[in-house]
């Protein structure tokens, strides 16, 4: 996942980073930090804000010829 993935991903869920560090259960200052790309995040720390972002309805499209990306789930998927 890329810092412009995460911001879509909230983007499309209407949710601010502080929601965001909540759900991933870290610090407001590694999800700006991670989304800014001011400092390296650790693996665990990108697997955690993934994984709250896929819990809330986000799927990312993995890099296949036209960009990676991100969508929201369809409902009942």
């Amino acid at each position: 996942m890329t810092p412009s993935q995460s911001r879509a991903g909230r983007a499309l869920l209407d949710m601010t980073q502080p929601q965001l560090a909540e759900a991933a259960k870290l610090g407001l200052s590694t999800v700006v930090d991670f989304e800014r790309s001011r400092r390296a995040v650790s693996d665990d720390k990108v697997d955690a804000i993934r994984s709250a972002l896929e819990a809330a309805g986000v799927e990312f499209i993995a890099e296949n010829g036209g960009g990676a990306g991100v969508r929201l789930r369809k409902s009942g998927a």
